[in-house]
């Protein structure tokens, strides 16, 4: 018997369930909710594995679980735990970074730019930096690994299926929103994160699967007893009147501007750093030595802040200086943590700052008229909402936070309306939240996760026409003219004898000074136009059609470099606009759910 070619052998069983399983998904939008649900419990069980690997840390080196909850370290070596993190830190980058050169692409940024692709391991390498980072006392929060570790897991659950590109952006949310819904027990809170800073954008496409994605990571992480609260419902006996409504509109702005100074203090501190010249490995390892000593002032400056912030509602209020040099070393830490290269977030610190921040503002106005003074209670949570929208963005996931922790539909309200306000003054002053201001500090120029990667992937090179028609521009016009009959081209290249780009020529134009010009007629250089605007290959759509807007041209030639000006095509503005205008009814499409064929 003659054998059979291994071409068409019929394929491992494997195989044929994943091709399947593609295909129904992708024909099926029911399909993609069942993927979002379990992508999200992953993400809820993940995160609850995540928290006890940190809590092992803190048992092991502190003595406590609850770090910021201490009233003082136990030994005054333990300060050093954090300068033991920083060395480990910067030793393993060196070996992290020869294995692994690329550099790590976060959720936001897959979903803006890379249509949702994450590498599995960039994740587990950054989730475990950020244990190692919070388990030794720096003065940063979980919830970046949460949503890391969660993310790139579904990236990589999509990508096993070949998920569509905005199929694969909405899985990547759903792993964000269970793993910030387990994170907190708040399931509203996780799918309007992902919602706001994940997708960029509410779609009601993807309001089920996220929706699913939530409830699923909040329902995992529940199944291991995490316990997610941090703030009870509030006293009894609050109504707030006009006067507290304006008070807690001002800590709002104060809260805004605060929270701008936390991320340029970030990046002062990085550029500290930077003017130190000493080796970037040893930066952390510096940086722990200020928050270890920092510590022994205050232990409230260690990890993310979550016990001390249980404490601030559960128990007596500090003293006011006591809280106002707790903001500040805990201002500090942060910055100091994050910006000498731990890993991970801010997005708790800000909560626990903002909470402080309220009830400072709280008895600062009351030693002055308690009659104006907002209750502390109340203070503090409006605080929090203001400073981490300030911070972290998302003014009604923050609003969907305070809802589902108090449960006080009222004063969620007033959270509302304090994070509208301090989301327009950060965006109108600042214009960007923590993740997108490192972004942008990285030379990238996105302002949410809102996908423009297409738009970046949609390149002149693609675009451009190959088969150009060439002229030296000492030729003549009348040549010129025999050669390129009217109607055979519309617009020609000239390039020098050395052939190099030296402008564009418009056809017509060289019959009318053909027809008008009398005696010896000029060189076709006289009409060559644009000899200094060009395209390159790499450039992506947006930057070509700013070009065309500039030259008023209605083509414009692409050459190789701009050094050596070789042409490699020809490129028309109304070929450039045809196929934007397609991308972004694509894109609206696709944001709508109408890609989704109906099932059989």
């Amino acid at each position: 018997m003659a054998k059979v070619d291994g071409a068409h052998a019929k394929p491992p069983l494997l195989q044929i369930i994943a091709k399947k399983s593609r295909a129904l998904i992708r024909r099926d939008e029911t399909s993609l909710i069942f993927l979002g649900l379990f992508s999200g419990a992953m993400a809820g069980l993940l995160a609850a594995g995540i928290l006890r690997a940190s809590h092992f840390l803190h048992r092991a080196l502190f003595g406590h679980e609850q770090l910021s909850a201490m009233t003082a370290l136990a030994s005054p070596w333990q300060a050093l735990a954090p300068v033991a993190g920083g060395l480990l830190l910067g030793v393993t980058a060196i070996f992290i970074h020869k294995w692994r050169p690329n550099r790590p692409v976060d959720p936001i940024e897959a979903n803006a730019l890379r249509g949702g692709r994450m590498s599995l391991s960039d994740s587990l390498v950054i989730t475990a930096q950020t244990v190692v980072s919070n388990g030794f006392g720096a003065s940063v929060g979980l919830e970046a690994a949460y949503t890391q570790l969660g993310a790139g897991f579904a990236s990589f659950v999509g990508g096993a299926f070949g998920l569509r590109r905005a199929d694969l952006r909405t899985l990547v949310a759903c792993g964000s929103a269970g793993a910030i819904g387990a994170a907190f027990g708040a399931p509203l809170t996780g799918a309007f994160y992902a919602f706001e800073l994940i997708l960029g954008a509410y779609t009601p496409f993807g309001l089920a699967p996220v929706g699913a994605a939530a409830v699923g990571g909040v329902l995992a992480s529940r199944l291991l007893g995490a316990d997610a609260d941090f703030a009870k419902t509030p006293p009894p006996g609050i109504d707030l009147t006009q006067s507290d409504m304006a008070m807690l509109m001002a800590l709002a702005i104060l809260c805004a501007f605060f929270g701008v100074a936390i991320m340029r203090g970030v990046t002062f501190v990085e550029s500290a750093f930077r003017w130190t010249r000493l080796p970037q490995p040893l930066h952390p390892m510096i940086g722990g030595l200020i928050v270890g000593g920092l510590a022994l002032v205050s232990p409230n400056v260690l990890s993310s802040g979550h016990s001390a912030t249980v404490d601030l509602f559960d128990k007596t209020a500090p003293a006011i200086g006591v809280l106002a040099l707790t903001i500040a070393l805990k201002s500090v830490g942060s910055a100091v943590s994050i910006g000498s290269g731990f890993r991970g977030g801010l997005f708790f610190a800000s909560l626990y700052l903002g909470g402080l921040l309220g009830r400072f503002y709280s008895d600062a106005i009351a030693l002055y008229d308690p009659s104006l003074a907002p209750d502390g209670w109340v203070s503090s949570i409006v605080g929090m909402a203001a400073l981490a929208v300030a911070i972290v963005g998302g003014p009604l996931t923050m609003s969907f936070l305070a809802l589902e922790t108090t449960q006080d539909f009222p004063l969620s309200l007033m959270m509302l309306t304090a994070s509208t306000l301090v989301s327009v003054i950060v965006r109108r002053t600042f214009g960007y939240s923590f993740a997108t201001w490192r972004l942008h500090l990285r030379g990238e120029s996105i302002r949410s996760a809102q996908d423009v990667g297409w738009m970046r992937d949609l390149t002149v090179g693609r675009l451009m026409r190959t088969d150009v028609q060439f002229v030296r521009t000492d030729m003549a016009i009348d040549e010129f003219t025999k050669l390129f009959p009217l109607g055979s081209a519309q617009w020609v290249v000239a390039v020098d004898p050395l052939g190099r780009y030296t402008g564009i020529v418009f056809a017509p134009d060289a019959y009318l000074v053909s027809a008008r010009a009398e005696g010896a007629k000029p060189e076709l250089a006289a009409l060559a136009r644009l000899p200094e605007q060009f395209l390159l290959p790499q450039f992506n759509v947006k930057l070509a059609a700013q070009m065309f807007e500039q030259s008023e041209s209605e083509a414009l030639a692409v050459v190789d470099n701009a050094a050596d000006r070789r042409v490699i095509g020809i490129l028309t503005e109304a070929h450039l606009l045809r196929r934007y205008a397609e991308e972004l009814d694509k894109a609206r499409r696709e944001l709508s759910g109408e890609t989704f064929a109906p099932a059989n």
